[in-house]
Formats: C-alpha cells, sequence, structure tokens
C-alpha cells in the first residue's frame, strides 16, 4: 500500500520541482534587478558578483532621477501606453464580436490575416513606417507613435477577444432578445459582463507592450520626446555603463506594471483561465 502512494506521490513531486525551477528562472532577472538597484555602484560592476545583497543604499534611485529627466519620458510611456489600450480595446472588440459573430464574405481570409500580421517581424517594417509617419507629418509626434503600436497590439487583441467571445453560447443573447431586449442591448446586458475578465488580461498585455516597446520609441522620437524604455539609455555613455542606477530607473520604471497587475490580478486571473481559443 505504501509503495503504491509513493509511486502515486512521485509525478507529482517531478512537477513541483519543474515548476519550482520554471519559477526561479523567470524570477531571477527581476531580483537581480533589485539586487543591483540596492547595492553600492562600486558593487555593481565587481567582477565577481555576490547573490546574495552585499549592501543597502538609495543612492542609486536618486542617480537615476538627477542623471536625466524622469516624470517626463514616464509621463510620455504612461500617456502612449493608455490611448494604445483604449483605442485598442474598442475598436477590437468591435472586430472580434463582427468575426466571431456575424458571418461575412471573406471572413476567413480576415482571420487568417490577423495572424499573418502577427508573423511579420517589427524590425522589418521600421523603414516604411518611418516614411509613411514622415508623410503624415506625425513623426516625432506622440500620436504617431500610438499609431504605430496599434498595429501590432490590435491584431492581439482581436485574436484574443475573439476566443474569449466564442466561449460565450450564443444562446444566451437570443434568449435575451426573446425577452424584448435589442442587439446591442443583449450585449451589454448578457455577454458584456461575461466578457469583463477577458478584456482585463487583454487590456493587460496590450499595456505591457505598449510599455516595454523599444525599438519604434528610439527610432520616431527626439530625445526631447523619448519614452521611458528610451530614457534608459542616458545611463550608457562613452565612459562606460552606470548599471546600478539603470537598475534603479528600471525598477521605478516597473512599479506601474506592478500595480496595474496587483490591482486586477483577479479579474485577469479568471480571463486567462476562461480564454482557451475555440471554433
Amino acid at each position: 500500500m505504501s509503495s503504491t502512494l509513493t509511486g502515486r506521490r512521485a509525478p507529482k513531486l517531478w512537477w513541483n520541482v519543474l515548476g519550482l525551477l520554471v519559477f526561479v528562472t523567470a524570477g531571477f532577472p527581476l531580483y537581480w534587478m533589485l539586487n543591483t538597484a540596492f547595492k553600492p555602484a562600486k558593487d555593481a560592476i565587481d567582477p565577481d558578483p555576490s547573490l546574495l545583497p552585499t549592501g543597502l543604499t538609495f543612492d542609486n534611485f536618486g542617480r537615476a532621477l538627477d542623471i536625466a529627466d524622469f516624470w517626463g519620458p514616464v509621463g510620455r510611456s504612461m500617456v502612449v501606453s493608455l490611448a494604445v489600450v483604449v483605442i485598442g480595446m474598442v475598436v477590437g472588440l468591435l472586430a472580434a464580436l463582427a468575426i466571431s459573430r456575424f458571418a461575412f464574405r471573406g471572413r476567413k481570409i480576415v482571420i487568417v490575416g490577423i495572424l499573418a500580421v502577427q508573423m511579420v517581424p517589427l524590425v522589418a517594417m521600421i523603414i516604411p513606417v518611418f516614411l509613411l509617419l514622415n508623410d503624415l507629418g506625425q513623426y516625432d509626434r506622440l500620436t504617431g507613435l500610438v499609431i504605430t503600436y496599434l498595429t501590432f497590439v490590435l491584431p492581439f487583441t482581436v485574436w484574443t477577444l475573439r476566443g474569449f467571445i466564442v466561449n460565450i453560447p450564443k444562446e444566451l443573447e437570443e434568449a435575451a432578445m426573446v425577452d424584448g431586449c435589442s442587439r446591442t442591448s443583449a450585449f451589454l446586458r448578457v455577454v458584456f459582463p461575461l466578457l469583463a475578465p477577458g478584456m482585463v488580461a487583454t487590456s493587460v498585455y496590450a499595456f505591457i507592450q505598449a510599455w516595454n516597446e523599444y525599438l519604434y520609441a528610439l527610432m520616431l522620437l527626439s530625445q526631447k520626446n523619448q519614452t521611458a524604455t528610451v530614457w534608459l539609455g542616458n545611463f550608457t555613455t562613452k565612459h562606460g555603463t552606470e548599471y546600478a542606477p539603470m537598475m534603479a530607473g528600471a525598477t521605478m520604471m516597473a512599479v506601474p506594471i506592478v500595480a496595474l497587475f496587483l490591482l486586477v490580478q483577479r479579474k485577469m486571473a479568471a480571463g486567462l483561465t476562461a480564454g482557451a481559443v475555440k471554433g
């Protein structure tokens, strides 16, 4: 009997060990960022670094705030990211609803096109995007960066929301319409509340994509309009890289993402478990 129980527990033990290894691998870069941010600057460039904190100092954060304007780039990143999320969710929700609920000519082509756009490397579109924004007078403008980010956030948003909508039975809308609701009212009263967790999860991922993007922000904005990710480049100079202040700056940049995740973690978890793609 005991040997049988041991045999059953062994697979669970290995799965737990595997999960622990994945956690450590994914969490170590975050730990090292925090460790470097709070250690003295001289220890950050030690050729034989210690895995455990050797000291605690807040000087790196002061240095990060002094080396260049911090609140300006962070504010611009916040404006761009929120604009991308709001526009992307409104347009993406309408597009996902049309694809998943209505049959129209070319529907499959649209779905394949959405997948194809996500396969194109972002670096391959830099020159065409630069030329297009320059012709439209949107170069070195936050509106131009928002439009650019929407080109890769929208396909992701549409495809993800489509998976959530498909999992909501049509019969719920039809029952509401039988009771006297219009199609719009049935969607707002029945479908939208069920779709809320999925929208939260999609919004968080869209926000992270826009917040962390570096390449286009570097190429399409001048230094006076730089975003937070480009701002981190100020720590690399001809004299070398100030790793400790850079990690302090990266830690401050991570605060909005962490705060957002903590606020919506329950809705996000519910959305992730309900978002299996179907149909």
